[in-house]
């Protein structure tokens, strides 16, 4: 299924996709997420939904467009993660009076756009950072969210320049995002130490 569909027709789709939408943009669950929680945010306006990341987000307005509107989406994707993660404290020692430290879970998400996106429609992935999920299959899937081939917001309108060389990122080697160990090519060593890595990272 295309992303035409939620932007034309959002009501349609049952809350369990659709997390919300207004006149200007729909927010969504990715079908096949890369990380415990991963959204996407796609524009409503049909003529810059049809645009290239690179190209629309190097325009300063198109830019602030969505500046203005991620912080939203952030915020709601921080909430789930926190709610996924509860259970991490779920077994606090009962006499230990100090209650874990609150974590800011804003601050473990990332958002951006791929060089070469694998779908048409204009869309901004907004996910936790720890690419722990069974959906991650393969290292173009690691690759395309954890190199240069992911674009931040803040990285325009430079980025809008360097759409060759970032599109050859994808055949990095793999290289874990927390710790930096590399893997060379094998990323099945990889997925197991994300495993390992997983269990720190959510405390």
């Amino acid at each position: 299924m295309g992303l035409g569909t939620y932007i034309t027709n959002p009501s349609s789709h049952p809350p369990s996709t659709i997390i919300y939408h207004d006149d200007n943009f729909v927010a969504l669950r990715d079908r096949y997420p890369k990380a415990t929680v991963h959204a996407l945010l796609l524009p409503r306006d049909e003529q810059l939904a049809l645009r290239h990341p690179l190209e629309a987000l190097a325009h300063p307005h198109v830019r602030a467009l969505f500046e203005a509107e991620l912080p939203k989406l952030v915020r709601l994707v921080a909430m789930e993660l926190k709610r996924v993660l509860s259970s991490a404290h779920d077994h606090q020692d009962p006499h230990d009076p100090s209650p874990p430290p609150e974590r800011d879970w804003s601050k473990e998400i990332i958002a951006g756009v791929h060089t070469n996106p694998s779908m048409r429609h204009l869309h901004i992935h907004v996910l936790s950072r720890d690419m722990h999920s069974p959906a991650l299959r393969h290292r173009k899937h690691y690759n395309s969210f954890t190199t240069p081939f992911f674009v931040r917001l803040d990285e325009f309108p430079e980025a809008a320049a360097q759409q060759a060389v970032r599109g050859r990122r994808l055949r990095d080697e793999l290289v874990c995002w927390r710790c930096g160990r590399a893997f060379g090519d094998r990323f099945a060593g990889l997925k197991a130490h994300l495993e390992d890595e997983f269990g720190v990272w959510r405390g």
